[in-house]
């Protein structure tokens, strides 16, 4: 038996497979074993790509070695953490698989207020073991996000306008490079690396774990109110305005969405699609019941589930609009404002959706600590945009993967002309040189210089790629 190399159709015998199987700590799964079809699913149903090696690292030798056998075979690779993305870009057809998702060591510090995470871990399962110290790190709307590539490519979360991106907030990590070497980067080692992975995503080499500043954030307020869509346009103007002054210490968003069978709300949200405001205010509680009266007194709304939970708690409030292995296609990009007449594009498309599962979001999330944060301090693309819009159309059945695309696309150019030049790497939904050029700027071309010191050959392109400088 024999494995053909993607790229190059070289043959791998056998043997040579066999050993470097004996090399790892981890498992090997390849085409044929009994594990292959689900170790090979990731979070988005429509990526359906069958990698003729998939190797579990169960630690950082098995990564070494694993690039090292790609290196010398010139196999493709992908690098999966959590597999939460999208795009699909952390799984490959042919090639090589890096799984890191075994990888879920936690060191924590309560006195320094640090933690070391690896790369597998999800923010959810970080955010379990500070909860009992009453601590919380700062990335992830959604608990089933993963710690790595959402920290690779910014890290917007819950505490985003009080304490920055997750990225904002990363102290140091561990990286394998192309070549095979174990480097650590930080502010005072490898600086340009460490200046690039914090929002070049997995460009510049394999991040076995991350070590991060946390914040005091025991018990949060958080939560939703809910207004029908056809209020909709009076309540994202009242949204907007009220996050025009809101203090810092609340992130909030605004999302649409079809009201699910088994959530307990009135029967007037389950008419027409509906509007849900709030977000999660950390710090002096009194005063954040005062700062969010005003929200929830408007309208009045039709239903309002605000209320003090622990941070773990309000990180997973919104998990169930985001199922894992259904299918999903995204279209995001930062707005120049929020204005009357994206409202009206807004509400417009959104009562026309057409799978019940599918879900408009606005993120507030400038104006707070992220805005603080030197432009050229790191590689993150894009701070001074404070609402972020993205249409996730999320659906079961493969039929309707036509219907669900073409709307996403249409109500995207509808919105083309409040759309800001720019846009979030890890909510691009497609590949391409275009979105990942939108997603950077004017840091593009630093990013490719540095490209070509760390991956010269570009091993690492299964991703929203930046090529190597010429």
């Amino acid at each position: 038996m024999s494995v053909t190399a993607a790229t190059t159709g070289k043959i791998l015998q056998e043997q040579a497979v066999n050993d470097f199987k004996a090399t790892l700590r981890g498992k090997l799964v390849r085409p044929g074993d009994p594990d292959y079809d689900e170790e090979r699913k990731i979070f988005n149903a429509m990526i359906d790509k069958r990698p003729e090696l998939m190797v579990g690292c169960a630690g950082v030798a098995d990564v070494i070695s694993a690039v090292n056998f790609a290196q010398s075979n010139n196999l493709l690779v992908a690098v999966r953490a959590a597999g939460h993305n999208v795009a699909g870009i952390c799984v490959c057809d042919g090639g090589m698989l890096i799984d890191l998702s075994r990888m879920k060591g936690i060191r924590l510090d309560p006195a320094t207020q640090t933690i070391r995470v690896e790369a597998g871990l999800t923010w959810g399962e970080v955010n379990h073991e500070l909860q009992v110290f009453g601590l919380a790190a700062t990335g992830g709307f959604v608990s089933t996000t993963g710690v790595a590539g959402l920290t690779l490519g910014g890290g917007l979360g819950w505490l985003v306008r009080k304490h920055g991106l997750a990225l904002d907030n990363l102290l140091s990590a561990d990286v394998v490079t192309a070549d095979g070497r174990f480097l650590t980067a930080s502010s005072t080692q490898n600086q340009d690396l460490f200046w690039a992975i914090r929002g070049g995503g997995g460009n510049f080499g394999i991040v076995t774990s991350f070590e991060f500043k946390v914040h005091r954030a025991g018990t949060v307020l958080g939560g939703l109110v809910f207004h029908p869509l056809s209020k909709g346009k009076q309540a994202l103007q009242f949204w907007r305005d009220f996050e025009a002054t809101a203090p810092e210490e609340l992130t909030a968003g605004a999302l649409i969405f079809n009201c699910p069978p088994d959530l307990p709300l009135p029967d007037s949200l389950r008419k027409e699609p509906m509007l849900a405001m709030g977000g999660v205010f950390t710090g002096n509680l009194d005063k954040g019941e005062k700062a969010l009266l005003p929200l929830r007194q408007f309208g009045p709304p039709e239903a309002d589930v605000i209320q003090r939970m622990p941070y773990q708690a309000a990180q997973s409030m919104a998990d169930f609009l985001f199922p894992r292995r259904v299918y999903n296609y995204w279209k995001s990009s930062y707005l120049k404002s929020l204005s009357d007449d994206a409202i009206d594009t807004i509400v417009q498309y959104s009562a026309t959706f057409p799978s019940a599962l599918t879900v408009v979001v606005i993120e507030h999330n400038g104006g707070g600590a992220m805005d603080r944060i030197s432009a050229d301090a790191t590689a993150f693309g894009h701070r001074n945009w404070p609402f972020n819009f993205l249409v996730t159309s999320i659906w079961k059945d493969p039929a309707d993967s036509d219907t669900n695309i073409r709307w996403t696309r249409e109500f995207f150019d509808a919105m083309k002309p409040f759309l800001a030049d720019g846009a979030y790497v890890n909510y691009l939904g497609e590949t391409g040189e275009e979105g990942v050029r939108a997603a950077y700027g004017a840091k593009y071309e630093r990013l490719a210089t540095l490209k070509k010191k760390y991956d010269p050959g570009n091993l690492f392109r299964v991703n929203q790629n930046i090529k190597p400088a010429a």
